[in-house]
């Protein structure tokens, strides 16, 4: 018997806290190479503004096993008042190939993205940040607010996007009682990025949305919006300034077009990458070493994180007694 979990369920089951925990295991699981995850198979359909993933992963040491297909359609909210990013996720039995739950995967995708912030602000970010900031106030924005403040000790989050002034206070508002936190609408994203410690960046944006220039010394970045070929949110000089750390080294190199674009630029080059999120966790490699230098986190979204989290809602349900029991052979 296989169980359905739908969004609801997930919701329960995955809370931020130990969503942060097991995205870091996977991490680190990558880097020791006891994870087998190859690269996802991607589609896009510009007709339709639609880009389409199959993302397959087996993380060995707990088992976990499974593919997560995903799609982003940008016009999905506007044409057809369905969210953005739309996924499923189906977990298998590692010692006999069984599908043993299929599941939401939009909300976990959410989740895992703003865990994946999570896990790099607590390695990488000052010990000291009082103010955080986002760019974007979207879907995907939700968790990356509560990671951020799950794994640090701020005052205040500033947010800002060029989503409407009531989405924007209405976003801050709700946040503010969510967090506990001073959730503010900043004027702008310069001014957003001058007075932060840390800066997400999760929008749709195609082009840089920040500058080089506005970064204080000490900030870290986590770039999670842009996740394909030829678009950006980050322009070439901040790559070229920051410590650049990736979810993993050749996702990156093949995905994110904020590393890509440097790269052709010729101002940046694959050897300048510092290394990989999970060498840090695992202490292979040291992370932030001062206060004054710039630590960027650049991830494109990876199955590990998808595929952990997704056993670990599985492992709940079961022993819960949630979501509907299926049996797909009858």
């Amino acid at each position: 018997m296989a169980l359905l979990l739908n969004r609801s369920d997930v919701q329960k089951l995955l809370p931020m806290s130990k969503a942060i925990d097991v995205v870091e295991a996977a991490f680190g699981e990558l880097s020791t190479g006891t994870a087998e995850m190859p690269d996802r198979t991607v589609m896009t359909d510009a007709e339709v503004g639609g880009w389409i993933a199959y993302m397959p992963a087996y993380l060995k040491s707990g088992g976990a096993l499974g593919v997560k297909a995903v799609t982003v359609y940008k016009e999905n909210p506007s044409k057809f008042g369905i969210p953005t990013t739309v996924g499923t996720i189906l977990v298998q039995d590692n010692k006999t190939g069984v599908v043993v739950a299929a599941m939401d995967g939009g909300l976990l995708t959410g989740i895992r993205t703003g865990a994946s912030s999570g896990v790099a602000t607590r390695h990488l970010a000052r010990k000291d940040s009082k103010v955080a900031g986002v760019l974007g106030t979207g879907v995907m924005a939700r968790s990356q607010v509560l990671a951020i403040a799950e794994v640090t000790n701020l005052e205040t989050i500033l947010v800002y996007s060029r989503n409407g002034d009531s989405t924007k206070a209405a976003f801050a508002e709700e946040f503010t009682q969510i967090t506990g936190l001073n959730v503010q609408v900043a004027d702008s994203a310069e001014g957003l990025v001058r007075e932060s410690d840390v800066v997400t960046l999760i929008t749709s944006a195609t082009e840089p949305i920040v500058e080089d220039g506005w970064w204080k010394p000490g900030t870290h970045i986590n770039a999670i919006g842009s996740h394909a070929v030829g678009v950006r949110e980050l322009d070439s000089g901040t790559i070229t300034k920051s410590k650049v750390i990736c979810d993993q080294i050749q996702a990156c190199l093949n995905e994110a077009g904020d590393i890509q674009i440097p790269i052709e630029e010729g101002v940046f080059s694959p050897n300048d990458i510092y290394g990989s999120i999970g060498e840090v966790i695992n202490q292979k490699i040291p992370g932030r070493e001062n206060d004054d230098e710039i630590t960027l986190f650049k991830s494109v979204g990876l199955a590990v994180q998808d595929i952990a989290c997704a056993s670990l809602v599985y492992e709940h349900a079961v022993a819960q007694g949630v979501g509907l029991e299926f049996d797909f052979s009858q």
